[in-house]
């Protein structure tokens, strides 16, 4: 039986050394530069100016892709803090994207923006100008805050929801519901 057993491991050992390699199967059709550079998950990104904290961006999905200049976020939340330090607006999305060169970062997708003051922003896709620190977009928005509710197309902020413009108003409202 050892006899039987060390002529059988022989003879696999030299069918397996044959030739006859297996080449593996590449798909033609992957681009390599559709893939990004660098990728992370849970990932939490401090914003400093002058050394003060500007705001904290949490993703559940980085990716960013250098050779484009641009990064691709998954369910994103931004804290922008205000200059004592206090988080003054938050900003959420389900997806995101950032100009790397102009630092411009584009939310998308079930956008909201919430100030410290109670104003509340919703939008399709919102971009935040990094040169001018303030958030605009061309798409349907709805503020709600204790006071009114203003609907329309077109939109401009500062970042902390402070100084807004609704260019194109379809529907404004006195707010009845009250905030406890």
């Amino acid at each position: 039986m050892k006899l039987f057993s060390a002529f059988l491991f022989l003879a696999l050992l030299l069918v397996s050394c044959g030739e006859n390699k297996i080449k593996p199967v590449v798909n033609s059709a992957l681009d390599e530069t559709s893939f990004p550079t660098q990728e992370s998950w849970d990932s939490k990104i401090i914003f400093t100016d002058e050394g003060l904290l500007r705001a904290i961006l949490y993703t559940d999905h980085l990716m960013v892709f250098e050779d484009e200049s641009k990064t691709l976020l998954e369910n994103v939340k931004i804290d922008f803090y205000n200059k004592k330090g206090k988080i003054e607006s938050v900003l959420t999305s389900k997806r995101g994207r950032v100009n790397d060169r102009t630092k411009d970062m584009f939310a998308i997708d079930s956008v909201v923006a919430v100030s410290d003051s109670g104003v509340t922003l919703r939008t399709d896709e919102l971009v935040w100008k990094n040169k001018t620190k303030k958030i605009q977009t061309d798409r349907f928005v709805r503020i709600e805050s204790d006071e009114e509710i203003i609907e329309g197309y077109g939109f401009e902020s500062d970042q902390f929801l402070r100084n807004y413009e609704i260019f194109d108003i379809t529907y404004t409202a006195r707010n009845t519901k009250k905030k406890l």
